[in-house]
């Protein structure tokens, strides 16, 4: 028997400008990968036009608006109300945007403008509470501080991208209405912490990313470019972790995916069959 699901790329820099020339045929190869849509999140106030713009000329994309923690000091707090603004104008002209994103945090790269970046990540909690959306996390190096400020300003849920925490971490997150994204890290076999955490969290915690073109996972390490194409692949390694069909990962994370970002579930048909 043969059940109609479709791959949910929650995770995707399609407007990257690698992409620019052959974003179409890109899409195309995703969609016959059996992608039935792709969230593209902005990262700075000089790309929220780019991913809208994408999102209403590609049936296969929705997006997300707002600043990414690497790109606080290129901003100032009149940002704020710019992604306000663009937010409450998007809620009115099209049903594309689904999250508040890619917000967060990163003490990874850096630690000295930290007061700066969380007065921008509250900031945009705040926006996302205004407007009911949930949200698209980063986290990198700073899923405490993360959870510590979703605490104090509570949001709808959302997803914490490239997720790499620990179990109690994960819990935390998922008590709080987020699921988890996994990518390519996950594709590595000498990533032992997550394979193990993948294997271990409820399947209905898990959403499938690729970051593109960004976090290649491991069969284009150092080769070629990242694409949402990938996410088939992504999906079969975490199928053959958890040891269950591909179309039961498919079908599962469709339905998390559905559920943390309610309003994709109306604007895509499922575009492939597998058994």
């Amino acid at each position: 028997m043969c059940v109609s699901v479709t791959l949910i790329d929650t995770h995707c820099h399609l407007d990257a400008d690698v992409f620019d020339a052959d974003r179409e045929q890109v899409l195309q190869q995703s969609q016959a990968a059996g992608v039935g849509m792709i969230v593209i999140p902005a990262v700075i106030p000089s790309n929220f036009t780019k991913v809208a713009a994408l999102s209403k000329q590609y049936a296969q994309c929705c997006y997300a608006l707002g600043i990414h923690p690497m790109f606080i000091d290129d901003v100032s707090p009149s940002d704020i109300a710019r992604l306000n603004a663009s937010v409450t104008e998007a809620l009115t002209t099209d049903n594309q945007l689904v999250a508040i994103g890619e917000i967060g945090l990163d003490f990874f790269t850096t630690k000295q403008n930290r007061e700066t970046q969380e007065y921008f990540f509250c900031e945009q909690l705040k926006v996302a509470q205004t407007h009911d959306l949930p949200v698209i996390l980063h986290v990198r190096n700073a899923i405490d501080d993360v959870l510590k400020h979703l605490r104090q300003v509570k949001v709808k849920g959302g997803i914490a991208h490239a997720f790499n925490g620990s179990l109690q971490q994960a819990e935390t997150f998922i008590k709080l209405g987020f699921k988890l994204g996994f990518g390519g890290a996950m594709t590595y076999p000498r990533a032992l912490k997550i394979r193990a955490l993948v294997k271990s969290l409820p399947l209905d915690a898990i959403v499938l990313e690729t970051d593109a073109p960004d976090m290649p996972p491991a069969w284009l390490e150092k080769k070629e470019r990242n694409t949402p194409e990938s996410i088939l692949k992504i999906a079969e390694t975490l199928a053959a972790l958890r040891r269950i069909p591909v179309s039961q990962i498919i079908e599962i994370t469709q339905k998390n995916a559905e559920e943390v970002l309610p309003k994709i579930a109306n604007l895509y048909t499922p575009v492939q069959a597998l058994h």
